[in-house]
């Protein structure tokens, strides 16, 4: 289906992968495709769905739906986020802004990456939609600190700390194609030099590699937005999160990309849940790929999903209108699975509609 308006043709988020191979520079697609190593977490994040049966009941008169939710307090019409994801540009010219306006035609949130190819003001006043600012600290803590204030005064509604990144993950396909990203629009960086670097280099220099939980309360400190703790696999840290002022955590593995072979995000979301027992919300991504993984992970405990690579995919195919299109087919998808489980709303999805 590649070309012109074919996204318009996709009727599963797996459609626009292809169209988005054949749209994206190599070097561009492996990069967002990617994971580290083997690729066996990036494979088991899905794989981990498929494991699991829905249980439907029959014979109980459900005919609409209601997947309404909040996230944070954000009322949202389907518990389903865009995760923040690194260089957006590379997918679409617009990038960062197009996947902002298409999360807000859909009523999600949209969490904007650290090092988005569009600056956080520019994003913010482009989207009158709930979204969310993710972080990396900077050995510069007066870098940090300020990229917190520009996210607080340009609308952002929650802080989302990724903690998973001390060094980035040793990904095969970057590595091949030489990958080195593209400088001309990097948004919130305007240092001499930085064209010069590429991302890991850009990373191995700017972002604190030796950051502790006391770091987690530093950035606490630093607004009073509700901060979002991300990169969370076991119930320790989701405990320590808790302790330390996050109000929710995201169970995730960075998507595959950073340490290959660690747990599947869904393999460990129910333990996270258990742990945490109800002190702060807990989200999840990698892996899911379609509306009926949406219910398996709040039927196990989720508060919601974010999704990754598919909107990048869908936003490489055909800008916002691919986006909106990936969230319109997640929300079908989603509806027609509460209604054979026999769900009218959220709240009736429980852990025994899942084998």
């Amino acid at each position: 289906m590649p070309g012109g308006a074919a996204w318009k043709d996709a009727v599963s988020l797996h459609d626009l992968e292809a169209l988005a191979r054949a749209a994206m520079d190599p070097e561009a697609f492996d990069f967002v495709a990617g994971g580290a190593g083997d690729e066996v977490t990036l494979r088991e994040n899905a794989a981990a769905f498929a494991r699991r049966r829905l249980w439907p009941r029959v014979l109980t008169g459900v005919v609409e739906v209601d997947t309404s939710a909040t996230m944070l307090g954000a009322p949202v019409s389907m518990p389903v986020g865009l995760a923040p994801a690194a260089l957006q540009g590379l997918a679409h010219p617009d990038g960062e802004i197009a996947a902002a306006q298409a999360a807000a035609s859909a009523g999600v949130v949209y969490c904007l990456s650290t090092v988005s190819t569009h600056p956080i003001e520019a994003v913010g006043a482009a989207t009158d939609g709930a979204w969310w600012f993710q972080l990396y600290i900077q050995k510069d803590r007066a870098l940090t600190e300020d990229l917190v204030r520009r996210a607080e005064a340009a609308g952002c509604r929650a802080v989302v700390l990724t903690v998973d990144l001390p060094v980035t993950g040793y990904r095969d396909r970057e590595l091949r194609q030489g990958f080195a990203g593209r400088w001309d629009g990097l948004g919130n960086f305007d240092r001499p030099g930085l064209g010069d670097l590429s991302l890991r280099e850009l990373i191995a220099t700017s972002f604190d590699p030796r950051l502790t939980w006391d770091d987690v309360g530093w950035v606490r400190s630093l607004s009073a937005l509700p901060l979002v703790v991300k990169g969370i696999l076991t119930p320790d840290d989701a405990e320590l999160a808790a302790a330390y002022g996050a109000s929710a955590v995201v169970v995730s593995n960075h998507g595959g990309r950073q340490l290959d072979r660690c747990p599947a995000s869904l393999d460990v979301l129910e333990d996270v849940v258990t742990a945490v027992g109800g002190r702060l919300e807990v989200y999840l991504d990698g892996g899911v790929r379609r509306g009926g993984d949406v219910v398996i992970a709040l039927a196990l405990g989720a508060q919601g999903v974010f999704i990754g690579r598919p909107y990048l995919y869908a936003l490489a195919a055909g800008g916002e209108d691919g986006v909106r299109r990936a969230l319109e087919l997640l929300s079908v998808e989603m509806r027609n699975a509460m209604t054979l489980l026999g769900t009218p709303d959220l709240g009736s999805v429980t852990r025994s509609h899942v084998v």
